[in-house]
């Protein structure tokens, strides 16, 4: 049995399929569970509740954590611990691999132009702070082997789901308008597809010697800047590559009327220098090629479309 915490969001919908090529038994858990394999075992849970969790954890031979807390500072202080807590103790007492679906929100500011395994970890927002708690906490059960673990981070998404891709670039220019972008449209952004992420994922699950590492999941090695993700929208879309910055000051004004653009601001760092994400020790050891940027821009404006 293999079995999904937080099966509901982006990466758990596509991990789904991904782990019908190593098992038939998967179990999905979240608050309102759907199927998306014919034989997926469903379960509702909350994961705060620590007896929901050891419900959804017994009888699993690997838990998958994806699940994700409203985008708000001040739910990540109160749910994240509690979360990562609720699943550490279940995971130890049934004797369950973990795999924790992480971020880079816990990396060095100044080390973002050339992201790797070894980056410092040195978190400068509030949801890095929680972030780092809650990966330090997934590491000391690690470190005293109480627990086997795997640790598999993604960039920014590239996908169906809510990102800055689509937010701001896709749905302005189907609404005829300019695409934005935060702080500088000229510096390097890399972002992880959804595809690659979830494929990447149930990889490290299922291969033993994995474990017990920090892996960056596929990731195009291709230099884009924000104004270039911008034209290859534009290119898909038929429509002018044309843009504005927003600035800093902007996002908190703007967040007075948009919360989730005031819960942003913080994370604005992430666009004012090069941000590219460096997988090479996952390619390198699974002879692994992540979808090119252009290729997944085109399929990803295929299939928006035909959702409308």
């Amino acid at each position: 049995m293999q079995t999904i915490l937080g099966a509901g969001g982006a990466i758990g919908k596509k991990l789904a399929k991904e782990l019908t090529a190593y098992t038939k038994e998967i179990r999905l858990v979240s608050r309102n569970p759907k199927a998306i394999n014919p034989d997926d075992q469903l379960m509702k849970a909350d994961l705060t509740v620590a007896g929901d969790v050891d419900r959804a954890v017994a009888g699993s031979e690997i838990v998958y954590l994806t699940v994700g807390v409203e985008y708000s500072a001040k739910a990540w202080q109160q749910k994240w611990p509690l979360i990562m807590r609720n699943v550490l103790d279940s995971c130890i007492c049934h004797q369950v691999k973990l795999v924790f679906f992480d971020n880079v929100y816990t990396y060095d500011r100044n080390h973002l132009g050339n992201m790797t395994e070894e980056t410092p970890v040195r978190p400068s927002s509030k949801k890095g702070e929680v972030r780092n708690q809650v990966v330090n906490m997934l590491l000391d059960e690690m470190n005293s082997g109480r627990i086997t673990a795997v640790i598999a981070r993604a960039a920014d998404f590239i996908g169906p789901a809510n990102s800055v891709l689509i937010e701001m670039v896709y749905k302005n220019f189907t609404k005829g308008k300019k695409a934005n972008w935060f702080s500088q449209v000229d510096k390097v952004h890399s972002f992880t597809h959804t595809d690659d992420a979830a494929r990447g994922t149930a990889i490290l699950g299922n291969t033993p010697d994995a474990y017990g590492e920090v892996w960056h999941l596929p990731t195009s090695d291709e230099r884009i800047t924000g104004k270039e993700w911008i034209a290859l929208f534009a290119g898909e879309m038929n429509v002018a590559p044309k843009y504005s910055t927003l600035p800093d000051w902007m996002l908190a004004l703007l967040g007075l009327f948009v919360p989730v653009l005031k819960e942003l601001k913080e994370m604005a760092y992430q666009y004012d220098r090069d941000y590219f994400f460096d997988s090479s020790k996952f390619n390198r050891r699974f002879n692994y090629v992540p979808i090119r940027a252009e290729e997944g821009i085109r399929e990803l404006v295929k299939s928006l479309k035909a959702e409308n």
